[in-house]
């Protein structure tokens, strides 16, 4: 049997059968579906987003990626077993770095306490989940923006719209989130972290 989830109106199966990639993600799709209509990403659809604007948008973009380097590199050196765990965090960690070496400047964001909170107070396997809203959201929303080449922000969408978050993310969640209660509580932070990501974009163009 299925359930209907109360804010996106989808079918998807009991928490004990799921797969937690797809689980999270259909469970919060509607907070998805409210960042693509923020004003900022809808005139950056139209080629009318004004410059400031898309300055603050992307400095807070910017910022996430220096802060949460730093803390995948704290993570990679605290987190020593399970090793694909370990790898995981490695991974990322190095990713992460090699762009922001190349293109990033320190700037604060509010939210960046979210993601610090959770390394210090909650499993490391909730760290992975904490990430997976940027890579899936930014991915799934650079696809869903019908911008073309004559677009001042069609840098920005095809720079975004190509990824497989999956193969990093994807058996990591469902082999360490079993029970109920893990998944109701990566759900719950993965929840919050989509809202940051809403956020980003919503306080861009208010």
């Amino acid at each position: 049997y299925y359930l209907i989830h109360p804010f996106t109106g989808l079918c998807y199966e009991p928490v004990n059968n799921i797969d937690v990639y797809e689980y999270l993600w259909v469970s919060n799709q509607d907070i998805a579906e409210h960042t693509l209509h923020t004003p900022c990403l809808q005139h950056m659809q139209l080629g009318d987003l004004q410059a400031d604007n898309y300055v603050k948008f992307i400095i807070q973009d910017i910022n996430y990626l220096v802060v949460a380097t730093d803390m995948l590199d704290e993570m990679r050196n605290k987190v020593e077993v399970p090793q694909d765990l370990h790898d995981f965090m490695e991974d990322r960690c190095e990713s992460y770095k090699t762009y922001a070496e190349s293109t990033l400047k320190e700037f604060n964001l509010n939210y960046l306490s979210d993601y610090k909170d959770i390394m210090e107070n909650q499993d490391p396997i909730y760290f992975a989940v904490a990430l997976l809203p940027c890579s899936r959201l930014w991915l799934w929303l650079a696809n869903q923006l019908n911008e073309n080449c004559c677009s001042a922000y069609f840098t920005w969408k095809m720079s975004n719209m190509c990824g497989h978050p999956e193969q990093h993310f994807k058996a990591l969640l469902n082999k360490y989130l079993t029970t109920p209660e893990q998944k109701e509580l990566a759900n719950k932070l993965f929840r919050q972290q989509m809202n940051n990501e809403h956020d980003v974009c919503a306080s861009s163009l208010e």
